[in-house]
């Protein structure tokens, strides 16, 4: 059976569920998770988790992500991309220069408030909203806090105008953010509605388009036998915390997953990373009761299986 990491390059017209279900025909193994979903229009990095893999799919999902999108100002739409209904068009001649559009991004760059699109898979009273939504239901939905960490124009242009004016933007962002009501928000500083028109995301935490594989690549490297070549190790997703190796002292009570006194590098760091022959085999944090100790939140067999 496979283990680790495989970088997917999500293709338009696809659900990430999808792209799951064709990975357990192709690799013939059923332990395989996504690390967050992409919606059907959208392209972009999908990092699969297969087997042990599957227990670090939250932190991947926890980490950062990079899109380029394009802004197009002057249509709203239901589901604030170019998929939905029309809600509002204005086509009236429009011009910004590129200072104002500039403007625009860095008062939408730090921590910013959102509200989720009804056609989005938030749950309120344990119902998504897309469903609501599918009814002609509209519901009351909560705000949430997002971080962008950086906005950049893409287009090169000093002045943009039309009827319709579009331009491209690459987003450096935290978790739960959602591109398309960032770019309903440019819009509304700009004073006209808008949407997202496209979308494609390029990074997903340490994984690039440049690792990436497409479903034939894949089914390719699998008839060719070289796919284990290409998969990434589960420590790769864990490495934005600091590793250690066990030593004779403490391999027996960390590979047993006990509550252990505290190392040292959690006084700085939300979790550390035991490795036995550089591989991780335990993933510890601070004990919430025990003052003084820590204990496991993953643990990893050196044994691989479906």
């Amino acid at each position: 059976m496979y283990e680790g990491i495989l970088p997917l390059w999500k293709e338009k017209g696809m659900t990430s569920h999808d792209c799951v279900f064709k990975l357990r025909k192709i690799l013939k193994m059923k332990r395989i998770g996504h690390t967050g979903t992409l919606d059907p229009s959208v392209e972009g990095v999908l990092p699969i988790c297969l087997g042990q893999a599957t227990k670090v799919s939250e932190y991947i999902m926890d980490q950062g992500k990079t899109y380029v999108a394009t802004i197009s100002i002057g249509t709203s739409t239901t589901t604030e991309d170019a998929d939905g209904d029309i809600v509002e068009n204005d086509s009236s001649l429009k011009s910004f220069s590129r200072e104002q559009i500039l403007g625009v991004l860095e008062e939408l760059t730090g921590e910013i408030t959102q509200i989720p699109p009804m056609y989005s898979a938030v749950k309120v009273n344990g119902k998504k909203l897309y469903e609501y939504a599918r009814e002609g239901k509209e519901v009351e939905r909560p705000s949430r806090k997002v971080m962008i960490h950086n906005i950049n124009l893409l287009d090169d242009a000093g002045t943009f105008s039309g009827k319709e004016v579009t331009f491209n933007i690459e987003i450096d962002c935290g978790k739960g953010t959602y591109i398309r009501t960032l770019a309903v928000q440019i819009g509304e500083l700009l004073g006209y509605p808008a949407h997202m028109s496209s979308l494609v995301r390029t990074s997903s935490g340490s994984f690039t388009k440049a690792q990436c594989l497409t479903l034939t690549n894949v089914q390719e490297a699998v008839n060719g036998q070289t796919l284990s070549d290409t998969l990434l190790p589960l420590k790769d997703a864990l490495s934005g915390w600091p590793t250690i190796e066990v030593n004779d002292e403490n391999i027996k009570s960390i590979t047993n997953g006990q509550v252990v006194e505290i190392h040292p590098l959690l006084a700085e760091n939300e979790k550390v990373v035991f490795l036995l022959l550089e591989n991780p085999i335990a993933v510890y944090i601070k004990h919430p009761t025990k003052n003084g100790m820590m204990k496991p939140e993953k643990m990893f067999s050196s044994e691989k299986g479906d």
